[in-house]
């Protein structure tokens, strides 16, 4: 357990609160009802849009900011809109162009709206599947690019991924966020829209300091949400490099490693 005072757990979703059969089992759920217990705050973010995470609202209790797009959308647990960060119109084609010349499928998602040039592409049912709705096919992107939340280029080619993503982050730097939120995902959100930005967001609207915030996650972008947290948990299942920037490890999320980590590292103390 973790001698830290915990006020806040702020989880990301895929690969972390939820099997990799896109489960959330009874003993995670359990787990968020025995924080709620203990006096201690449960948030959720993901690179998934707002309605991609609105089961999640009843059988966790939710009552705090949800944040889709890694942070690109801030809704309330009823999904009426606090607050969103769409990318410049420039910058969104300019990742297009980047994602396209990697050979990456792309994925935009913008008023609303999940918009794909294949339904029968990679991943694009597995993900209707976890997020509950159908995107909407479409020749080109066209008028999207104005308003879009975030584009995501998807690819089982996870080297091409992986390039893509350090030239999109090389010719966006400062413009955009680029991180892979799984091996074959590739989101582009606004600069301000990342795991980073949302630990200081909830920390502000809550009135919760970030030293007494846990994060728990099992990708890259993840890592910037344990540095602006004072205890953060890596999954089983994530990568070497990002369990080294953990404070502690769990088990994977096919073994209840959310449900472990909440219950060794907090409950525990609390208790």
């Amino acid at each position: 357990m973790t001698s830290r005072k915990i006020s806040l757990l702020l989880a990301d979703v895929d690969g972390t609160l939820v099997s990799h059969e896109k489960i959330l089992t009874g003993r995670a759920r359990d787990a968020v009802h025995g924080l709620h217990r203990a006096g201690i705050r449960f948030a959720i973010t993901s690179g998934r849009p707002p309605r991609g995470m609105a089961m999640f609202v009843e059988p966790l209790a939710l009552d705090t900011p949800i944040a889709g797009f890694n942070g690109g959308v801030f809704v309330h647990p009823d999904l009426s809109l606090i607050e969103e960060r769409q990318l410049a119109p420039d910058v969104a084609k300019q990742a297009m162009e980047i994602i396209s010349k990697h050979g990456l499928d792309a994925w935009v998602y913008s008023g609303g709206d999940w918009l794909v040039r294949d339904l029968g592409a990679p991943h694009v049912e597995r993900e209707t599947t976890a997020v509950q709705f159908r995107p909407k096919a479409v020749r080109d992107f066209g008028g999207a690019l104005e308003k879009a939340v975030k584009i995501v280029g998807v690819s089982d080619d996870f080297e091409s991924v992986k390039a893509c993503e350090a030239e999109t982050q090389a010719a966006l730097d400062g413009h955009a966020s680029a991180t892979r939120s799984q091996p074959y995902y590739l989101d582009v959100t606004h600069p301000d829209a990342n795991k980073g930005f949302v630990a200081g967001y909830l920390s502000r609207v809550l009135g919760i300091p970030e030293e007494e915030i846990a994060t728990i996650g099992d990708q890259q972008n993840d890592v910037l949400m344990f540095k602006r947290s004072g205890f953060s948990i890596a999954m089983g299942n994530a990568s070497e490099e990002v369990k080294r920037q953990a404070s502690s490890v769990t088990d994977s999320n096919d073994d209840e490693g959310f449900a472990k980590a909440v219950e060794r590292y907090l409950l525990e103390k609390a208790g």
